[in-house]
C-alpha cells in the first residue's frame, strides 16, 4: 500500500496510542496528511509542542457529534478509530456516558466513513470485549459487531471497515506498570489475585499491528496478535522485587483470565501466521482471501492461562524498561 497518498485521521490521537502512531507514520511511512481528532484542546496543544509536522492536522471534535466527524472526515482516506471511554470502573459508574462514547460513536463513525467515501476504518478493541463481563467489555463487542456488519453497506467497492483485538498494553495510560513502580516507593504492592494472568505486549508492537492489518485488511477481519500472557505475580517481582505483597481481592467486572478468542469464535477463526483473523459469517466474505491460512482446531480458545508462550522476570523486566 502507498502510504504516501494517503491522507489518515486518528480519533483519540492524543492518547498513549495516538501518538505513537502518529510518530510511527511520520517516520516510516510518510502520509499526505495526518489528522489528530480529539476532544481536547490541552493535550492537542502539548503534541502539537512534540509533534509539528508540516503534514499534521489538529481537529477538535467529540466521536459522539456526527456532524463534526463528517467535516473532519473529507478528503481522507484512512480512519484509525481509537477514541474510547477505557476505564472500567469509570464506564461501570457512568454507563450511559460509556454507551455514548463506546457504541454510537462508533455508529457516527461508521456513518460518517460511509458518506465521506473513506477507504478503510480500523477500531481498536479490547480482550475484554470477548466473553465481556463489565459494561466496557461489553461496549467494545457492541463496537466490533457494528464494525464487522458495516461491511454489509458498502459491498464491494465502498469503505472496508475491521477491528484489531489485543491485550493490556505496557506504557499506555492506566497501565499497571506505573502503579508498581509508584507503590515500590512506599514497600507494599497491591494485587487483587495471585493467580492472575493478563496477555501483554508493548506500545510499539501495538502500533506495529494496526499499521500491517491495515495494510491487509479487507473488510470484516477482527484482527488478534499473537502475544506472550503474563501472571501479576511475576510482573510484581520484576517491577518491585523487595516489596511486600498485599492481596485486595478481584474488583468488580474484572476476570481472573482473558480471553483474546473464545471457542465459538475459533470455529471461524484463521491462523495467518504472527496472527490470527476472526473471518465475519456474511456471504460477502471471500474465501479466497487468506489462501495460505489454516484453520484452528475443534474447541481451541486463547486465553491468557492456556497460551503457549509466557514471559518469565527478565523479559517483564526488559519490556517494562527496567
Amino acid at each position: 500500500m502507498d502510504w504516501s497518498t494517503k491522507s489518515v485521521l486518528v480519533t483519540g490521537g492524543t492518547g498513549s496510542f495516538g501518538k505513537k502512531f502518529v510518530a510511527k507514520l511520520l517516520a516510516e511511512k510518510h502520509p499526505r496528511r495526518i489528522i489528530v481528532f480529539s476532544r481536547d484542546e490541552l493535550k492537542q496543544h502539548e503534541m502539537r509542542q512534540q509533534i509539528n509536522h508540516d503534514t499534521m492536522r489538529y481537529f477538535i471534535g467529540d466521536v459522539r457529534d456526527k456532524d463534526r466527524l463528517d467535516r473532519a472526515f473529507d478528503g481522507v482516506d484512512i480512519v484509525v478509530h481509537a477514541a474510547a471511554l477505557k476505564q472500567v470502573p469509570a464506564c461501570e459508574y457512568n454507563p450511559i456516558e460509556a454507551i455514548m462514547t463506546n457504541v454510537m460513536g462508533a455508529r457516527n463513525i461508521i456513518d460518517a466513513a460511509l458518506d465521506r467515501g473513506v477507504q478503510k476504518v480500523l477500531a481498536l478493541s479490547t480482550d475484554k470485549a470477548v466473553n465481556p463481563i463489565n459494561l466496557y467489555g461489553a461496549t467494545k463487542l457492541c463496537a466490533e459487531k457494528l464494525f464487522v456488519h458495516a461491511n454489509a453497506y458498502s459491498r464491494a467497492d465502498g469503505t472496508q471497515f475491521s477491528n484489531v483485538r489485543y491485550g493490556n498494553v505496557i506504557g499506555s495510560r492506566g497501565s499497571v506498570i506505573p502503579l508498581f513502580k509508584k507503590q515500590r516507593e512506599t514497600g507494599q504492592v497491591t494485587i487483587t489475585h495471585q493467580d492472575m494472568t493478563r496477555f501483554w505486549i508493548t506500545l510499539d508492537q501495538g502500533v506495529e499491528f494496526v499499521t500491517s492489518s491495515i495494510e491487509m485488511m479487507y473488510g470484516g477481519e477482527v484482527f488478534v496478535p499473537k502475544i506472550p500472557s503474563m501472571n501479576i505475580m511475576d510482573l510484581a517481582k520484576a517491577i518491585a522485587p523487595e516489596a511486600d505483597i498485599s492481596y485486595t481481592g478481584i474488583r468488580s467486572g474484572e476476570k481472573l483470565h482473558e480471553v483474546l478468542i473464545s471457542e465459538d469464535e475459533a470455529r471461524h477463526t484463521l491462523d495467518v501466521g504472527d496472527r490470527f483473523v476472526v473471518k465475519a459469517e456474511h456471504e460477502w466474505w471471500s474465501e479466497d482471501w487468506y489462501p495460505e491460512a489454516t484453520v484452528l482446531e475443534d474447541d481451541y480458545s486463547y486465553t491468557s492461562k492456556n497460551n503457549p508462550e509466557w514471559l518469565d522476570i527478565d523479559a517483564l523486566r526488559k519490556m517494562a524498561g527496567e
